[in-house]
């Protein structure tokens, strides 16, 4: 096995061996505490310019298969595992991990430290990082290494829906009876998230994170969903814009995780950048309305900036945090209180689990039937 080398920007360093396809890739080193579902984190786009740490000492073990996939590519900038799985075994597998990690030139690599690693982490927050290996990590040795992980971008101030959305509308169908159109604005979505909806009667127009107000309504939609993505929304001013018209017309809107920051810019709130990230399936979040918990997954580095001691006027009338995270108390969900609008941080359409949150399609389906 070739050697490898992951860098980080404070200067650590691990050593390992190659995994997946070998040269050099740079991204934010993160860590996703999930035991299961490593296919449908590698394609999710959320995951765009970030190099992900699993915690899960043993990754590979059922393969990859054409059903699990959450985009049509690897999305990860790299990829960093304890032990790959020497066999792929799973009736529903058409491949092994490490074969489509070399097919699609996501450079990896496997590291006895991925504990120390995410205890690094944990400590230091996430960071710029690369990963070198073959060749690459034979020369010209670690600290000219170091300083080009330094030289490399930050995801602060990083625009990215654009860069892994949709180029062309496209629609998914209702299964069965058609109930509600909704115009979905891809910043980086989820293949199960539309499918989701479908389920539910909902035929689901896909558009660019570009469109305008004029194309989203265009369709004449029951609804509009924002969906997750990659980047700093700092940066999605378009997206900011084209949302604050659609709540002008009072159509009903839901938004998670991007779209969520998304709903609170247009709401005239800030957003930051947290120190670690909630990245996993494990994250406890509370509905401050029912005291409900739900067992949530998660995939963000940024959260909204909004007072969780009551309600708090906006452009669109008063406005309240919905959904608190119970292990750092950040915001998970808002919510207007007198148009129908909602959102949280996390991720309903369970891919891969868990399903608590799967009933907030259902609520987006209850507004759309009472606007009409």
């Amino acid at each position: 096995m070739n050697p490898a080398l992951l860098v980080l920007e404070d200067g650590r360093v691990f050593h390992g061996v190659a995994y997946g396809a070998e040269g050099e890739t740079f991204g934010e080193m993160v860590f996703n505490t999930g035991m299961t579902g490593y296919q449908e984190t590698l394609t999710d786009p959320s995951y765009a310019r970030q190099i992900v740490a699993m915690t899960s000492p043993h990754i590979g073990n059922t393969g990859v298969n054409d059903e699990d996939p959450e985009s049509g590519r690897i999305q990860v900038a790299g990829y960093v595992v304890r032990e790959p799985a020497r066999v792929a075994s799973n009736w529903r597998a058409t491949g092994s991990l490490g074969s489509a990690l070399r097919d699609q030139g996501v450079v990896g690599i496997a590291i006895p430290g991925t504990r120390a690693l995410t205890r690094h982490l944990r400590d230091r927050g996430a960071m710029r990082a690369a990963i070198f290996s073959g060749t690459a990590a034979v020369a010209p040795g670690e600290d000219a290494l170091l300083e080009r992980v330094r030289r490399s971008p930050s995801m602060e101030g990083a625009d990215l829906a654009r860069d892994v959305s949709t180029t062309e509308p496209y629609v998914v169908q209702a299964k069965g009876p058609k109930r509600h159109t909704v115009a979905a604005v891809d910043l980086g979505i989820k293949a199960m998230t539309p499918y989701r909806m479908s389920e539910r009667g909902c035929e689901v127009h896909v558009l660019p994170a570009t469109s305008t107000t004029e194309d989203i309504l265009a369709l004449n939609p029951d609804g509009v969903f924002f969906s997750n993505g990659p980047g700093d929304p700092a940066a999605a001013d378009y997206a900011v814009d084209a949302l604050r018209g659609v709540l002008d017309t009072g159509t009903p809107f839901f938004g998670i995780c991007f779209g969520n920051q998304i709903f609170g810019r247009a709401l005239g709130l800030g957003t930051y950048k947290l120190r670690f990230g909630h990245r996993g399936i494990n994250q406890p979040v509370q509905d401050r309305t029912t005291g409900k918990v739900d067992v949530s997954a998660h995939n963000h580095g940024f959260a909204v900036d909004a007072p969780t001691d009551g309600p708090f006027d906006t452009p669109y009338g008063p406005a309240e945090v919905s959904h608190v995270n119970l292990n750092d108390g950040c915001v998970e969900g808002l919510r207007l209180l007198e148009r129908p609008a909602f959102s949280v941080q996390y991720h309903p359409e369970a891919a891969a689990g868990p399903h608590d949150a799967s009933g907030l399609f259902d609520r987006f389906c209850e507004l759309m039937e009472g606007r009409r």
